[in-house]
């Protein structure tokens, strides 16, 4: 009998954190431990002197304690666990009202012979929800998108990409984003949404570019079905059901009400954030509040909104976990004194780095970092203690630092066979990975170079506060 081969699998995520976290106990009896002095600076942060290193004593961990820090560490985060867990309550009870499909198919009828217009519109719509959400929560919405896409005359993957790239700008740019750039101002002792200006500034850039691409390769699908590389896939595609645009339903008084509401509660969650100093607590209620509003306005029962929230809270557990995981790491680091360790060295490596090209470096380690550990939450908590204090030491802004790490942790999830978004979206798409990669990996490079770009203008003119 002939052994079957063995292909490797690659780990669960928590699997991954789990062994990062086992790894940092280990480097606390191997490393030695060190300490920067802190002194405050202007703002009242506390920042490294970059001149005061010395090493200390060891203090190794306890492998013993693993599962105590964890517990620890869940109880430190658990107002931004709970953000995430009620936000992804909201955003499933708006996409169970269908409000979100009507919009796109709404926009799809008005302009479907103006690939020029009609794409544009729906990453417009998918990168601004994505400025709070993952792209992982239109899972579900990504068959509805792709029957669109056919029913137009174009292929599946532009119907996944609009929802995958559009998301990416959202996501990636890290304008609003509670679970990646408010975790890391947070880490980094800055200001919530400070820095916001530049951030949509990135979040423009990246959407012309980005069209401009798309757009491209739509128009080119559209006036020959055969350049495709889903062209044999997609005439016995499932989705591929023959039926028009109107059947993804109206756009109702009820469902214009609950989009309206989404815009409300975004902009009032930044509004109380930057006038009343709102943090994760608010955060939470906000996103309560808007899956019990939407849920109302779509006439839902109270046993329907009590279903479709929890549905959408389960969607979030895992990020959630991965947070609480994550952030043990930093605690473990810190207990064992080797943080500043490893600063100390990095600011070593970095230092041989053009001042100009420290940006883009930071870029490429996060992108790196991300290959292995694709939460953007759980990275944020992991590497940002790290780079935090590393920006300080090399001259760079912690705002630089922080685009640095949204960059690197959004963009390649959408090349990595371990993202739950790509590998969700273009499985639910029926859409083979290797027929992705064809489409994909251009865009991947051009977003690289345009991320670089934007970290040496954030460098050279000192993006801050701090």
């Amino acid at each position: 009998m002939d052994k079957k081969k063995k292909t490797f699998k690659m780990p669960h995520s928590f699997v991954i954190v789990f062994s990062i976290i086992v790894a940092a106990v280990l480097m606390t009896w191997i490393i030695p431990a060190g300490e920067y002095l802190r002194v405050e600076n202007a703002q009242g942060i506390k920042v490294i002197d970059p001149t005061q290193f010395q090493f200390l004593e060891r203090s190794p961990v306890n492998p013993l304690l693993i599962p105590l820090y964890i517990v620890k560490a869940f109880i430190k985060r658990v107002d931004l666990l709970l953000v995430i867990l009620f936000s992804g309550g909201a955003f499933h009870m708006l996409t169970e009202s269908g409000s979100l499909q009507a919009a796109v198919a709404k926009i799809a009828t008005k302009f479907s012979d103006k690939l020029y217009v009609f794409i544009p519109i729906l990453t417009l719509v998918f990168g601004l929800v994505c400025t709070t959400q993952g792209v992982n929560t239109f899972i579900a919405f990504a068959p509805v998108m792709i029957m669109m896409s056919l029913a137009m005359g174009l292929d599946s993957i532009t119907g996944a990409a609009i929802i995958l790239l559009g998301g990416a700008i959202g996501f990636s740019t890290g304008t609003l984003n509670p679970s990646t750039t408010i975790v890391a101002q947070k880490i980094a002792e800055l200001p919530l949404y400070s820095g916001i200006g530049f951030r949509w500034i990135c979040f423009a850039v990246y959407y012309v570019v980005t069209n401009i691409f798309l757009i491209r390769y739509a128009q080119r699908i559209k006036k020959n079905p055969e350049l495709s590389p889903m062209y044999d896939l997609d005439k016995d595609n499932a989705l591929n059901t023959g039926k028009g645009l109107e059947s993804f339903g109206e756009l109702d008084l009820r469902k214009i009400l609950n989009l309206l509401a989404l815009v409300v509660a975004l902009a009032a969650i930044v509004f109380g954030s930057i006038k009343y100093g709102w943090d994760m607590q608010e955060m939470a209620a906000m996103f309560i509040a808007l899956a019990i509003v939407v849920g109302i306005i779509a006439g839902f029962d109270s046993n329907t909104i009590s279903k479709n929230f929890l549905e959408g809270c389960k969607k979030m557990l895992s990020a959630a976990i991965i947070i609480g995981l994550a952030q043990s790491i930093s605690t473990i680091m810190t207990d064992g004194k080797i943080i500043d360790t490893v600063v100390h060295g990095l600011a070593a490596a970095l230092n041989a780095v053009p001042a100009i090209l420290q940006g883009p470096a930071m870029l490429v380690a996060n992108t790196i970092i991300n290959v292995f550990l694709t939460s953007g939450s759980g990275q944020a908590a992991a590497v940002m203690p790290i780079m935090t204090p590393l920006a300080d030491l090399i001259g760079m802004t912690r705002q630089t630092a922080i685009l640095a790490f949204n960059f690197g942790d959004g963009f390649c999830n959408y090349i990595l066979p371990t993202s739950t978004a790509l590998m969700g979206i273009i499985s639910a798409s029926n859409i083979p990975y290797d027929r992705w990669m064809k489409f994909m990996w251009k865009m991947f490079l051009v977003w690289m170079i345009t991320g670089a770009i934007l970290l040496i203008i954030a460098q050279l003119i000192h993006l801050g506060p701090m």
